[in-house]
């Protein structure tokens, strides 16, 4: 995962590091922290989330899959996320999540992912994502691998 936003509350960090030491080696997850564009009074909008974006695209590896987290994007079910998973990991060396921050992600980050996946129309925290998709990938290895945890 590429996430905006450092320094999350330590239940956060629990979160996240359970679902992540449950998956099996070669589902290695991890989070690589974007800082935050430094908000101030009258600060616009798009040039900071456009900051964001530009630390975020740097940091993409080459040839990795791209998914971006927007509301504009496909809702997937859990079986199709575990399906795209499984095509992924077998197509590419890398995967990386684009998580935004209190702004959501820049066009251009938009604009490099090769899918843009909605978790919902409802809005969540930016941190409280990074749980979330820990768990739903968690999840869809329990169905790749018939383990009980999907039920």
């Amino acid at each position: 995962m590429l996430a905006v936003g450092t320094r999350p509350p330590e239940w956060i960090r629990e979160g996240f590091a359970e679902y992540a030491k449950r998956l099996p080696r070669d589902w290695r997850l991890g989070v690589r922290e974007i800082p935050v564009a430094r908000r101030n009074k009258g600060a616009v909008i798009d040039r900071l989330r456009n900051e964001e974006g530009e630390r975020m695209l740097a940091a993409v590896r080459d040839g990795a899959r791209v998914v971006a987290l927007d509301s504009t994007g496909t809702n997937w079910s859990t079986e199709q996320l575990a399906d795209n998973l499984d095509q992924w990991m077998q197509s590419y060396r890398c995967l990386q999540l684009l998580i935004g921050g209190p702004d959501g992600l820049s066009r251009e980050c938009l604009s490099r992912a090769d899918d843009i996946w909605s978790l919902s129309r409802l809005t969540f925290p930016h941190f409280l994502v990074r749980v979330l998709l820990a768990e739903q990938v968690y999840r869809a290895w329990s169905v790749l691998n018939g383990h009980p945890y999907h039920k």
